[in-house]
């Protein structure tokens, strides 16, 4: 019976990795039951376009072959998403410079993914500037566990949240030296009952400093998300970042070019106000993916004003988000698979890419 389940599997193929999931080495020890076929499966990005349409064409093969799917995930790899025990695939979200849109970035990846249908925590470590509150709309304070030492995030758009911005006053300044904000950011992440996540995007303070030190070592990064603005001044300071993630031996999953074109909404016509095409130009110097352009759109803005993310309304930079978050979900998808791949064939998960 396995058998027949099998050939029919070597009809689906990953679409990233290009080889039938079989050979990928991505499915599991199938077993039946009563005409119930359980087939596990190494997925490791919940509800990413990519992973979804494999379960979907399993399920479809399975039916078509006379038995009832079931599937489940099982996923043997090295990333630290799979080493650190229940751990979410930590998506880091980061630029070289401040002024480039990173938590705008943030915020809308962060609300896609959930809008997916994914558990998504956001973590706000930018501790000299934490914006997400205000860009959520949420401005109350984190409750305490029964134990009185575990913080409860709070929740807005399906979303668990964690700001320095909930503990301090709105407008009081945070004046930390470097070992302050090393044990913040730790105790922070460490102390916040996140409930079962699939994904925690991490908005990071602009720079290579600190706050982006303690978390690619207190953190179970899977890659970082590097935005930038087209112009060469923010391009610069965006080759940092990115080197910074490869001495760390971090993957970056791509690059996102913020700010890019501006259509005028009352003649149509294009402008370049900071140049074009940078960010590509980054992504294809450095062989990482680019994973999307960000107009510059005013609407964008005025949501980071109401508390209403852009990428919940119908409009074209919504869906050039709800992209870039689909293109960022498959990246964490193909590493882990791949990973998976290399391991189940006794061979060495794939290093991050050597920049």
């Amino acid at each position: 019976m396995t058998e027949a389940i099998s050939t029919a599997l070597r009809d689906v193929e990953d679409p990233i990795i290009e080889e039938d999931i079989l050979s990928a080495g991505l499915v599991g020890e199938i077993t039946v039951e009563d005409g119930v076929a359980e087939i596990p499966l190494a997925l490791g990005a919940p509800h990413s376009p990519a992973e979804t349409e494999i379960a979907d064409q399993v399920r479809e093969v399975v039916d078509e072959a006379g038995y009832e799917p079931s599937l489940s995930v099982e996923i043997d790899d090295q990333t630290p998403a799979a080493i650190v025990e229940d751990a979410p695939n930590v998506i880091a979200v980061s630029s070289g410079k401040g002024g480039v849109g990173k938590s705008t970035v943030a915020v809308n990846l962060a609300t896609a993914m959930a809008d997916r249908g994914a558990r998504v925590g956001l973590f706000d470590a930018d501790v000299y500037g934490p914006n997400i509150p205000r860009m959520l709309g949420v401005h109350g304070h984190p409750g305490m566990a029964d134990d009185d030492e575990t913080i409860i995030p709070l929740e807005r758009y399906g979303l668990q949240l964690m700001s320095i911005g909930f503990l301090v006053g709105e407008d009081d300044p945070v004046i930390w030296r470097g070992a302050m904000v090393d044990k913040v950011l730790t105790q922070l992440y460490h102390d916040v009952a996140w409930d079962d996540l699939d994904y925690l995007v991490v908005d990071l303070p602009p720079g290579t400093g600190d706050a982006q030190l303690t978390m690619l070592q207190q953190m179970p990064v899977v890659g970082s998300v590097v935005v930038t603005t087209p112009q060469d001044v923010a391009l610069d300071n965006a080759r940092k970042g990115v080197r910074m993630y490869d001495q760390h031996d971090a993957h970056v999953l791509g690059v996102v070019e913020n700010m890019s074109t501006f259509v005028c909404p009352d003649c149509g016509n294009e402008h370049d106000v900071f140049d074009t095409g940078g960010g590509e130009r980054l992504a294809d110097a450095y062989d990482i993916l680019f994973l999307g352009r960000i107009p510059l759109d005013p609407a964008v803005r005025e949501s980071g004003e109401t508390g209403e993310p852009v990428v919940l309304a119908d409009t074209e930079s919504a869906a050039t988000f709800e992209d870039v978050a689909g293109n960022v979900m498959d990246r964490v998808g193909e590493i882990r698979r791949e990973s998976h791949r290399l391991t189940a064939t006794g061979q060495n998960s794939p290093p991050a890419q050597q920049i």
